[in-house]
């Protein structure tokens, strides 16, 4: 198997075969990033929108840091999480390394900034505009920030998906935190990895094809909740202009 035509059509009968080693290593990834994202995107929306609102001292700095974490290494972040739930570490005694729970957690780490950061610039753009009137009537920085953010769903929902495809494209975190094992904790980033370097070229391949393929739908996705949600606030704009006729 030496040849770039042969790995890619083993490769392709093995996802067309529907190889149980295959999927279930895509469906163990799928899993992981999906958990993470759900709960990273709660936090995430929640404390950009009221960042995006709030004025308190010291934010300037606060926001410098959360610009920073989007930078973060995978790598660092594993290594933290790793220390945290080693045996020696602060949270050994739930022994969670080397696990599902810990491969999540590392990438809600790696999630939440992106998502916070996205929601605030998102939020404070449509504040400028909006803020005022629901201060007016009385709502908190945390209630504004909210209402402000659920006009702009439909670039939350783009950013959600944006956040997906961060999690889902890791391999530095989930490697040190699960460890890759076998059945357990490797995912596809972590197995396209370690197969290659044994030179198991059609599954690493393989795995690559889908991964690439999970990642376009996660774009064509973003791309049709932008048209829909440029479709809706276009109705909803010509509606009033109606309505005020």
């Amino acid at each position: 198997m030496n040849t770039l035509y042969d790995s890619a059509a083993t490769a392709l009968n093995l996802i067309f075969q529907m190889d149980p080693a295959l999927w279930a290593v895509v469906s163990r990834s799928l899993a992981v990033s999906a958990t993470a994202c759900l709960l990273a995107y709660g936090l995430g929306v929640v404390l950009g929108a009221w960042l995006a609102v709030a004025r308190f001292a010291g934010r300037g700095a606060v926001l410098v840091v959360l610009n920073t974490s989007l930078a973060l290494p995978s790598v660092v972040v594993g290594l933290l999480v790793y220390l945290l739930l080693s045996r020696t570490g602060p949270l050994g005694f739930l022994g969670w390394l080397f696990s599902f729970k810990a491969m999540v957690i590392a990438q809600v780490i790696l999630v939440v900034p992106v998502v916070t950061a996205l929601t605030r610039q998102v939020v404070e753009d449509v504040e400028v505009q909006h803020g005022e009137q629901w201060a007016s009537l009385g709502a908190g920085p945390v209630l504004r920030g909210l209402l402000l953010a659920w006009d702009e769903r439909y670039a939350l929902l783009t950013i959600g998906v944006a956040a997906f495809g961060r999690a889902i494209s890791e391999v530095g975190a989930v490697m040190i935190v699960g460890g890759n094992i076998d059945g357990f904790t490797r995912v596809m980033t972590t197995a396209i990895a370690l197969e290659t370097s044994k030179g198991d070229l059609p599954l690493a391949l393989g795995l690559g094809l889908v991964l690439l393929a999970v990642v376009l739908l996660l774009n064509l996705l973003a791309a049709v909740l932008r048209y829909w949600g440029q479709r809706q606030t276009g109705q909803a704009v010509a509606a009033t202009k109606g309505w005020v006729a």
